[in-house]
């Protein structure tokens, strides 16, 4: 099969191209731009494009699949000869579908947790030699590519986003999977420059719900009011199986899960992730998994990329990096971490990087997201407003809306940077949160 991919260069993109190689598809795309480490990882496999831009002479009668990122716009050059020539244009997660349509579809959906529950659940099957296929949206231990397409495999394991599909089909990637097995993991307002309104985004979730083929099995936070308004009016048939956070105590600063088999060490911490550790045990049961050995390998889950991820510093010193961005994702990690280290000074650090995190609108989500920090550093730039044409956002502005008058807030990286240069790091624990990189902070120094 001859596929082509246009934007290929992207984190998700990349990682399916490559798993089309492996699995003996031919296949070329095209990019503007492609970054590490997608560059190097699309250059070993021998698909990285020898030029970047847009080339239509690259799209040709004879391929199969062209298959369209969300980087693209919807005047691309080569989208448009593709059009022209009636090729089959698939979106990222339509692909996937048509790959796994005759397999036993699980696809883990949520505001918040989805990543790491499903790295959770890969890694339990990875330790009990389990083989399936799967698409996780972060980088996992013991795994090379984060796509994996077989032909005999029963199983797809699929992380759901509810972000849109591609430039010309504006339907959230989860309701092109079909789930036979679902997880939602919770509901928070996300993704506000697509979905304007609060309703407009459960909606989502609610077709999602929807989505669920007949009989299917649900897995559910019942803790999350706006999840058990979405599962208890639904109108088609499946199994619903509840779950919540799990019983465990810290104890010298090792997490310990309390179950009828014992106590069960963990390498990870927070409320949060014990409650996603729940929802994966769940899922591993709908595969085949006993507790006992689902127990056995979560032991040495250490957590999914950027996700509560401990930096190895230089100095020694207790840092620790996460995705957080959404202020439901700030308010965990945070939790999380004052829950960890009571006796320590804990230094909080934001970077507001999204459109959505910096929406004037969107903000008042983050009203004491950083209280309980011995110190609270929200950062921006004031650069970064300018390209996405957004309005300015003062310091006092985003004080009031985080409700915290002790805040520290950057709106340049120089001044941050500087800042950071006079923090001990070997004093305290430093929490990390950013989609982004604190405008070049090197963590490690």
């Amino acid at each position: 099969m001859k596929t082509h991919f246009i934007a290929i260069g992207g984190s998700a993109m990349h990682n399916l191209a490559i798993a089309l190689k492996d699995k003996g598809y031919q296949v070329t795309g095209s990019d503007d731009a492609i970054f590490e480490p997608s560059k190097s990882r699309l250059e070993k496999k021998g698909i990285l494009p020898q030029e970047m831009g847009w080339f239509p002479e690259k799209i040709t009668p004879d391929i199969d699949a062209v298959i369209l990122g969300m980087h693209a716009h919807q005047d691309n050059p080569e989208l448009a000869r593709a059009k022209e020539l009636g090729l089959k244009i698939y979106s990222y997660p339509e692909f996937l579908y048509e790959q796994s349509k005759n397999k036993t579809r699980v696809v883990i959906a949520g505001s918040h947790g989805k990543t790491t529950i499903t790295s959770m659940i890969l890694h339990v099957l990875n330790f009990h030699s389990k083989d399936v296929d799967f698409m996780v949206g972060a980088q996992l231990e013991g795994f090379d590519c984060m796509v994996k397409l077989t032909q005999d495999n029963d199983f797809m394991v699929l992380e759901g986003d509810e972000y849109l599909s591609s430039p010309i089909d504006l339907r959230s990637k989860f309701l092109l999977y079909q789930p036979n097995i679902a997880l939602m993991s919770g509901i928070a307002w996300d993704h506000i420059n697509v979905f304007k309104t609060f309703d407009d985004y459960i909606e989502q979730f609610r077709k999602f719900v929807a989505s669920i083929t007949a009989g299917g099995v649900l897995v559910y936070n019942e803790e999350d009011p706006e999840v058990l308004k979405v599962v208890e009016n639904a109108e088609n048939y499946f199994r619903k199986i509840p779950y919540k956070t799990p019983e465990y105590e810290i104890n010298k600063g090792k997490v310990y899960l309390k179950t009828e088999m014992g106590d069960v060490p963990l390498s990870v911490f927070g409320a949060h992730n014990l409650l996603n550790l729940e929802g994966a045990r769940h899922i591993c049961q709908q595969l085949g998994i006993m507790d006992e050995d689902f127990y056995e390998a979560i032991m040495s889950f250490k957590g999914a990329s950027k996700r509560l991820e401990k930096v190895e510093r230089e100095d020694k010193g207790t840092l620790y990096k996460d995705f957080a961005h959404a202020p439901s994702k700030v308010k965990a990690a945070v939790k999380a971490f004052k829950e960890q280290f009571k006796n320590e000074k804990k230094y909080g650090f934001l970077e507001l990087h999204t459109y959505s995190s910096l929406n004037p609108a969107f903000l008042e989500q983050y009203d004491h997201a950083m209280d309980g920090l011995d110190e609270a550093v929200v950062f921006y730039s004031e650069d970064a407003l300018r390209i996405k044409r957004m309005e300015p956002i003062s310091p006092e502005f985003i004080k009031e809306k985080f409700k915290n008058e002790s805040l520290r807030v950057f709106t340049n990286a120089e001044d941050l940077h500087a800042y950071w240069n006079t923090l001990d790091k070997t004093d305290g624990v430093y929490l990390m949160m950013s989609s982004g990189n604190f405008g070049g902070l090197d963590l490690t120094k």
